[in-house]
């Protein structure tokens, strides 16, 4: 079993408050007089798209075009509720479960986009991947899936709840217990069927073949979640959001030992991506692989609501890198993947510091697609180029609002890279 999705092992991402909570200010404001301080009221935004929603699912029945999507939930492991996830339209909704193609959407889109995905809910063993019956197979073929299809559900309850959010996973909308399902035809991508066959074939190298081929980490993520993967006895559904974080996990710790075989850097490189109020900066020295990701939340954020100072959070590694799962979660690994695909398509070592400054903006969580998809983001454009340390800092400074000496106090990898030196000659 990967270590990442280990059943004993404690979530340090878990949500430190209430998603769906409120408080005293709250009922003060009403979402009239913002109070909290934030630009768009998270509890009237999730609201207003649930009332938008509301009377497309209020019945026992739903059909739509499934992006595709599932899930399978973590409550009551080994006993996980899978199955699909249903939007009342039709047509070709794939950008629905494309994170790929987020970067740059409002939160408002976003919401809007996910809220409508309704959650069927079957109940069943982790290891009854085959011999589930008929429900559990379909919804492992819709999985793997090459595209939309259409999908008719008939629950036990009408769908209820409203926007369920994680700080790992993408949002959905309300769900209820299956009934019934019927899938339309559907296309199984090849490639995933091909590794879906090969019973000898060990998970890990199943994941690395469909990378390499091409498969995007999301379509990974999704058919290693409905146990598609792996040698046949061994086969096991996987949360959802554990199924994220361990294909990133995989993917990157393949990429950065074939990064280590290659040559420095020779220049002090900066890349940035900015959304949803979220800045990134990613720093890159040369030097062999080292990486560290350090999260500054302000006041009001998602995580850290009532909070009065700036939380700041970080995770590292060395050459050698980790064995103790992430402090800050499955955004580390999601990081990690975007910096170690850029260092090895480029056959490059660095070691690279990404920055992350939380705003108040950031008014819910909507998955680590969004650390994922931003570095990637910020790859993709050419970087700002240094001959110093210290001028690439002088930069750096220039694009966040918290104080320089502050990043290097809350950063392993910063400080070991200036040594002795003083923190004021690069901070003016």
């Amino acid at each position: 079993m990967h270590p990442l999705f280990d059943p004993t092992r404690q979530d340090t991402a878990e949500t430190p408050f209430p998603v769906r909570g409120g408080s005293a200010r709250c009922i003060l404001c009403r979402g009239a007089k913002m109070l909290c301080g934030k630009a768009s009221c998270p509890v009237i935004l999730r609201y207003y798209q649930s009332m938008k929603v509301a009377p497309l699912i209020d019945t026992l029945e739903l059909d739509g075009s499934s992006p595709p999507s599932v899930f399978v939930g973590r409550i009551g492991y080994p006993k996980v509720s899978v199955g699909p996830l249903i939007p009342p339209v039709h047509g070709d909704t794939s950008i629905l479960d494309t994170p790929e193609k987020w970067v740059g959407k409002s939160m408002d889109e976003i919401v809007a986009m996910r809220s409508q995905l309704v959650r069927g809910k079957y109940s069943v063993k982790v290891d009854q991947v085959e011999g589930g019956g008929r429900l559990v197979d379909m919804v492992r073929d819709l999985a793997m899936a090459r595209g939309p299809a259409h999908v008719e559900a008939s629950f036990l309850k009408k769908p209820r709840g409203g926007l369920v959010l994680s700080d790992e996973v993408q949002p959905h909308g309300p769900s209820a217990p299956l009934r019934s399902l019927d899938i339309g035809s559907l296309k199984i991508d090849r490639r995933i069927e091909r590794a879906y066959s090969d019973t000898d074939l060990p998970a890990r190298e199943a994941v690395l073949t469909l990378y390499k081929d091409d498969v995007s980490v999301t379509q990974i993520q999704r058919s290693f979640s409905v146990g598609a993967f792996g040698e046949e006895s061994r086969r096991r559904f996987v949360p959802t959001r554990w199924s994220i974080t361990a294909v990133d996990d995989t993917i990157s710790k393949h990429l950065v030992q074939q990064v280590k075989d290659f040559p420095w850097i020779n220049e002090y490189r900066v890349y940035e991506s900015w959304s949803l109020d979220n800045r990134f900066i990613v720093l890159q020295m040369p030097g062999s692989w080292s990486y560290e990701l350090v999260e500054a939340w302000y006041p009001r954020t998602t995580w850290n609501p009532h909070g009065r100072e700036i939380a700041i959070y970080s995770s590292a590694e060395g050459y050698r890198g980790r064995s103790k799962y992430a402090e800050i979660g499955g955004c580390y690994y999601a990081a990690r993947l975007a910096t170690s695909e850029h260092l090895a398509g480029e056959r490059r070592q660095a070691t690279t510091v990404i920055l992350r400054e939380a705003h108040p903006g950031y008014i819910m969580p909507v998955g680590v697609w969004n650390v994922r998809e931003n570095v990637r983001a910020a790859f993709r454009e050419r970087p700002r180029t240094f001959e110093s340390l210290k001028t690439a800092l002088e930069y750096v400074q220039t694009r966040l609002d918290i104080p320089l000496s502050t990043w290097i106090r809350n950063s392993r990898v910063l400080r070991d890279r200036l040594h002795q030196r003083r923190i004021e000659e690069f901070t003016g």
